[in-house]
């Protein structure tokens, strides 16, 4: 018996002999136990069990997922230390800040290699499209769309990229212009001679479709004749031919230029 005791100390022994106090901010390991009206108590090997609140269970929640949670009973991982209960000492405890925090290591490096994604479109509107990287919302601005929203459904996925982040603010904004141009066969150069066809026509210049990217023909960059009536003078569907003088792999932009060129 007593082999059997010594082989089964407690979490709880192993802290007082090494005299190690746990701290809002750490990552413990625990059991679920017991199943309460609104959460969870856990075994982290204290006196006081942990308490797991029901609402820190998961980043995201699904409309098909189950309410009790029975299933976790008896489930040994790791926890965020929230706090502890002014009153009883009551260890509270995090699945969701957890996964918050490596979902955000994930994010970050993925950003750092440059990786495009492909995710799933949750919700769509006149601003942009809302979809979820690691379970963090992201945000695809109208501006980033290389395609039109309204052929986009709830049903289908999009290519991106990651544009910015702040984990502060809990802010991910993505491009799926950059994966377009990622994606595009055509790898462009700076100062290379194209040609292109008018998409849009706006009094600051022109858009053009270069191999199926968007590019910017500013009206600074037109020949300086034909600058102060471009509407009048280009038409969609017209093709012109430019110069690139900018690329922004970042952002999937190009920037183009007719300057010193011979157009005809």
């Amino acid at each position: 018996m007593k082999k059997k005791d010594n082989k089964n100390h407690s979490f709880a022994n192993i802290l007082q002999k090494y005299r190690y106090n746990i701290n809002s901010g750490d990552v413990i390991a625990g059991t679920i136990i017991h199943k309460e009206s609104f959460g969870f108590l856990v075994n982290i090997g204290t006196q006081i069990a942990g308490y797991l609140p029901q609402e820190e269970i998961k980043i995201k929640f699904n409309t098909n997922d189950n309410d009790n949670y029975l299933f976790l009973i008896n489930t040994t991982r790791d926890f965020f230390l929230m706090a502890k209960n002014t009153s009883s000492k009551q260890p509270i405890l995090s699945i969701k800040r957890l996964e918050y925090i490596r979902a955000w290591k994930r994010i970050k490096q993925m950003y750092i290699e440059d990786i495009m994604v492909n995710l799933k479109i949750e919700y769509s509107n006149k601003g942009g499209i809302i979809t979820y990287l690691e379970n963090i919302q992201g945000f695809i601005p109208r501006s980033q769309i290389e395609i039109k929203i309204e052929k986009f459904t709830k049903t289908k996925y999009i290519n991106c990229k990651i544009l910015s982040i702040n984990e502060q603010r809990n802010q991910l904004i993505l491009s799926n212009k950059s994966a377009v141009f990622l994606l595009c066969k055509h790898k462009f150069k700076l100062g290379e001679l194209s040609y292109g066809q008018i998409i849009v026509i706006k009094r600051y210049g022109l858009f053009l479709n270069i191999y199926g990217i968007k590019a910017l023909l500013h009206k600074s960059e037109i020949k300086l004749s034909q600058t102060k009536h471009i509407e009048s003078i280009f038409r969609i569907g017209e093709i012109v031919k430019v110069k690139i003088i900018h690329i922004n792999n970042k952002r999937g932009q190009l920037s183009v230029s007719q300057r010193n060129l011979k157009l005809k």
